[in-house]
């Protein structure tokens, strides 16, 4: 299953919502700001991304600079307390199921989403375009 995290005035999300519907996948949607995420959801994210912290934290949002702390001093346990009290701190939106991790909107990137099935047709057809 995969799970898109938004907010709502967020243009990248709004972006990646289209790009779901329009491409028939199923997908949990769920606003941080109304339904923030639990520290082992955090964790999970975290699991799948490749650098860790870094992202997934918008630090140039007003909320990182609100904060005013070293994020990368701190000792996970905490980071993770920070993020679960200031969601809007987290980069969106966030595409994630059990194996894979999107941080904000890639037009390109997002395409790993699809069924290995589909990309397989896709790429099929566009070399069949260009031949």
């Amino acid at each position: 299953m995969l799970h898109l995290l938004v907010a709502p005035s967020s243009t990248s999300s709004r972006k990646a919502r289209q790009w779901l519907t329009e491409h028939h996948l199923e997908f949990a949607e769920r606003d941080i700001y109304r339904r923030p995420l639990h520290a082992d959801e955090i964790k999970q994210i975290l699991r799948l991304s490749e650098n860790g912290c870094e992202d997934i934290v918008a630090t140039r949002s007003n909320a990182y600079k609100r904060v005013k702390t070293d994020l990368d001093a701190m000792p996970l346990s905490q980071f993770i307390d920070v993020l679960t009290k200031h969601p809007e701190m987290l980069k969106r939106p966030i595409l994630f199921n059990d194996e894979k991790l999107l941080v904000g909107f890639n037009d390109e990137e997002i395409r790993n989403f699809l069924p290995r099935e589909l990309r397989k047709r896709n790429l099929e057809t566009l070399l069949k375009k260009s031949s």
